[in-house]
């Protein structure tokens, strides 16, 4: 029988106990995707844990038809990370997850040479302006800086640890749409890309298709082509920096505006043309499948216009 889960407000979860043996607290909690890094602030930080309205700690053993209630304490911001007011543009927001659209030639997260302007930066802003008890920027996807397309954000930590162990079962499923160019009249209506990728020791950012590294598979469909330009959808089923835009020029088929991987540059768009559409995955506590969309950016849109 499967364990029940009530959502509360104030970041309150309840669970029914419905197993036959005995367990502590501490493995039913982490079966539930509560991490020890989230024990320990719920111990340390104002949180408990109840058991049938009684306050008990991590070693408690349940016993089948206990109520199981864990009260998670605010998470305060942290003060090293900027805050930019530029307005974001919302797709989906409830009480535990927020997607935007993450416009090309913004960066996801602060880096060394740029601390702000980052959408976490922006996306800390928002929070503080809607007054939320939970101001930690947890960052579930990220998107190249000249990307765009959905990022999704989990608003609490518990959240975010219940999206991760999807992200591990590769349960998180992201579409692009890509325009690309080259060799584009080898593109077949679907096909299967898995060659390895790893660093490119000539340059710190760059990766290419080596042998020695990292297995990767990207899976497309052609949707539209003309001489020189066509127009792809592409599911990712594994995660590697870069892995569109190498594996594309590895067929001789680079994405437009990627001037990093010897895309054309004289087609109207001088950023990779690459546009993160589709993401679907089960929400970490109704389980109901969200399928978010995105439309398609207007510098990509226009040229898709004229194939």
């Amino acid at each position: 029988m499967p364990l029940l889960a009530r959502i509360k407000q104030r970041m309150e979860f309840q669970w029914t106990y419905s197993k036959t043996e005995s367990q502590q607290i501490k493995y039913f909690l982490k079966e539930q995707g509560i991490s020890k890094g989230l024990l320990a602030k719920v111990k340390f930080q104002g949180g408990k844990i109840e058991v049938n309205q009684q306050v008990q700690n991590v070693l408690f053993h349940l016993t089948k038809g206990d109520c199981v209630k864990i009260t998670i304490p605010d998470e305060a911001g942290h003060e090293t990370l900027l805050v930019d007011a530029t307005p974001i543009e919302i797709v989906y927001e409830d009480e535990h997850l927020l997607v935007v659209e993450k416009p090309a030639g913004v960066p996801s997260i602060p880096a060394q040479y740029h601390p702000n302007g980052t959408m976490a930066n922006r996306v800390k802003a928002y929070y503080q302006q809607q007054g939320y008890a939970n101001q930690v920027i947890h960052v579930v996807t990220r998107l190249d800086r000249d990307t765009s397309g959905l990022m999704l954000f989990a608003k609490h930590g518990f959240a975010h640890a219940r999206l991760d162990q999807q992200l591990r079962k590769k349960q998180v499923e992201k579409l692009y749409q890509a325009l690309v160019g080259g060799a584009v009249d080898k593109l077949i209506a679907h096909g299967q890309i898995q060659q390895p990728i790893g660093r490119d020791l000539s340059s710190l950012l760059k990766r290419h298709v080596t042998a020695a590294g990292l297995p990767a598979h990207t899976e497309y469909w052609l949707q539209r082509r003309s001489q020189r330009v066509a127009s792809v959808k592409i599911r990712l089923h594994t995660g590697r920096t870069h892995q569109i835009r190498v594996h594309f020029e590895a067929i001789g088929c680079p994405l437009l505006g990627d001037e990093m991987y010897h895309g054309a540059m004289d087609q109207g768009i001088t950023r990779q043309a690459l546009h993160c559409s589709q993401l679907s995955f089960q929400h970490p506590f109704t389980q109901k499948l969200l399928t978010i969309t995105s439309p398609l950016a207007a510098d990509m849109q226009k040229i898709v216009g004229t194939i």
